[in-house]
């Protein structure tokens, strides 16, 4: 595990995607951002990238430099605070210019998702003589209730992460532990067929070993690539539950 996993995923838009998600996740406000709280939240996921050694793109890490210089001047008591004041002039909140960018990009990402709506709804329009449509409701992709993003899942391993660190014995003995990710793939898919109603998604994880977890964590996003699993989250912060595609709650 010593070179980075590089694996796209279409979840990762970029920070101002994850930082989109986070306020939706935790109701906040983006006219009023509690940059602490979000600071904080937004590093919890970039230190458990790091740790699953994901290839980060710098535009990530830019913008953990953003929020955290946001964060140490919002702390930090601004002497000159008084004088403007009676001058009248009050120093620019540093929030405006990121909850600006965050309203532009929600607003052309929900375009977007307009936009595609609109080219799913024209794919369907043909221009040729009747045909018999018996069954075709049952093609029609259908919606997905609780599928988890790539985000949720995230949150997941940060906090099995944390759990193994907490777990980890005193002593212990240092060995090579290499899992071919294709392997573990296979040996996933037969750990979900035998179990009834899906498979939590810490049970996916029996040793709590570094290479362990890395490997099991980006085979179940290859799994997911490849449509042959998804993870389901019926609420926020509920336990995720894996499922092959063919057993998912909406099949």
């Amino acid at each position: 595990m010593k070179k980075s996993y590089q694996v796209k995923v279409e979840g990762f838009e970029g920070p101002l995607d994850l930082l989109l998600h986070l306020i939706n996740r935790y109701e906040i406000d983006i006219y009023n951002i509690p940059v602490s709280q979000i600071t904080d939240q937004y590093m919890n996921y970039i230190h458990t990238m790091q740790e699953l050694e994901l290839d980060l793109a710098s535009e990530y890490l830019v913008m953990a430099a953003t929020l955290l210089a946001m964060k140490s001047q919002m702390l930090l008591p601004n002497q000159n605070m008084e004088d403007e004041f009676e001058d009248g002039e009050l120093e620019d909140d540093p929030r405006e210019d990121l909850m600006r960018r965050l309203i532009e990009y929600r607003k052309y990402k929900q375009a977007a998702e307009e936009l595609k709506e609109k080219e799913l709804d024209a794919n369907r329009i043909y221009t040729r003589p009747p045909l018999n449509m018996e069954g075709w409701e049952e093609e029609m992709p259908e919606v997905r209730p609780g599928e988890a993003s790539v985000y949720d899942m995230i949150q997941a391993m940060g906090n099995l992460l944390k759990r193994a660190k907490t777990e980890k014995p005193q002593e212990a003995k240092v060995r090579r532990d290499e899992i071919p990710i294709q392997m573990r793939m296979e040996e996933i898919l037969g750990k979900i067929d035998v179990q009834a109603g899906g498979t939590p998604f810490h049970q996916l994880f029996e040793k709590r070993t570094r290479p362990h977890i890395v490997v099991t964590f980006i085979a179940l996003l290859e799994l997911m690539k490849s449509n042959d699993i998804v993870c389901v989250q019926q609420q926020h912060f509920d336990e995720l539950i894996v499922y092959k595609m063919e057993d998912a709650p909406w099949s």
